[in-house]
């Protein structure tokens, strides 16, 4: 059976030509089973209602791989803080916010405690060293409260289409990689 992959977007969405949006077309055209939620009011989010849409998709969806982008990373680890997900195989966060962010439409995101499990069987965690929403030290910081690898990318900026990263080559092999297990 094909392996599942969920994409969760942050604040703004990641419409074309942001990497998510690649990325899913690409799972898509090589049949892949992809899901790239779309968070309802993607520019004014309410924690409680994208924490139902994503429980309701991860209820319904049941994804082996799930990869988040910026918020989504919060969303994800409010969820496992209330200790009712399920495990999955593999995630991914890519260019989490700092747990201390301080962006007024995201205020009841934040601040957040880390959780003491990811419900994954398998983390990267994925940053930038100049990313504006987390530095270098916070990430290294929420690397060791979590006990996962960390990939650190040059010059990435916040890993969206802004800092270059519409098509995403590496994390496509990554994720083939991945799928492949």
């Amino acid at each position: 059976m094909a392996k599942k992959v969920l994409l969760l977007h942050g604040w703004g969405g990641s419409d074309y030509p942001h990497w998510q949006s690649w990325l899913a077309g690409e799972i898509a055209k090589e049949y892949g089973c992809v899901n790239f939620l779309k968070f309802s009011n993607f520019d004014a989010p309410k924690l409680d209602v994208w924490m139902q849409e994503l429980q309701y998709a991860l209820d319904d969806f049941k994804p082996d791989i799930v990869i988040c982008h910026s918020l989504a990373n919060t969303l994800w680890f409010h969820l496992c803080n209330t200790k009712t997900v399920q495990k999955i195989e593999k995630l991914y966060l890519v260019a989490p916010p700092s747990l201390t962010c301080n962006v007024k439409e995201l205020n009841e995101f934040f601040p957040l405690h880390p959780p003491k499990s990811l419900y994954a069987k398998e983390t990267l965690l994925i940053t930038s060293d100049n990313d504006p929403y987390m530095s270098v030290d916070e990430a290294q910081t929420l690397q060791k409260s979590l006990h996962v690898m960390m990939k650190v990318l040059k010059n990435a900026g916040h890993i969206n289409a802004a800092s270059g990263y519409g098509e995403w080559k590496w994390m496509l092999q990554e994720l083939q990689s991945a799928l492949a297990l």
